[in-house]
């Protein structure tokens, strides 16, 4: 069972379920959950859930996912590190935590998490597989500039 987080129009979820994963796609818009319903192909739908959720104010289920997928998400920076957590704490023992984003610029980069941060905040429970900034091999999406991501793997220990 994966989740992804924040889902927008539900590329990634399609990706996942036409790979076999059992998909819950999340996203804080209405709108954005109904058009990725919408395009759902037939033969995947069985494989995907979709639904409207805050998971910044009501955590997704503890330990219920193998992997829990953030794609550029900008995951604002809290003091407790309250929805952070609620991510991590989704993740069932031996699976998978991934979060992939730009590289911020410095005058941002205060107010989000970046994948180095959540990666020094995971703590001895989590062994990090990946934590780089890399090159993009696709083009950037028509008008943006990113030409690298950053990335980081971690799974959590059993």
């Amino acid at each position: 069972m994966a989740l992804d987080v924040e889902c927008d129009e539900g590329a990634d979820a399609l990706w996942l379920a036409r790979r076999g994963c059992q998909v819950t796609a999340v996203d804080v818009s209405e709108v954005a959950s109904r058009r990725a319903a919408g395009v759902a192909a037939a033969d995947v739908r069985d494989r995907l859930a979709w639904a409207r959720a805050d998971l910044t104010v009501t955590p997704p289920s503890a330990r219920a996912f193998d992997l829990v997928s953030v794609h550029c998400f900008p995951l604002r920076r809290e003091p407790e590190h309250k929805a952070l957590y609620g991510l991590q704490d989704a993740v069932a023992p031996g699976d998978t935590l991934l979060f992939a984003t730009q590289p911020l610029p410095d005058s941002s980069a205060a107010d989000y998490y970046q994948p180095d941060e959540i990666a020094q905040l995971l703590g001895p429970a989590w062994e990090i597989q990946v934590n780089e900034e890399r090159a993009r091999t696709t083009p950037a999406p028509a008008g943006t500039h990113h030409t690298r991501d950053a990335v980081l793997r971690a799974r959590r220990r059993s």
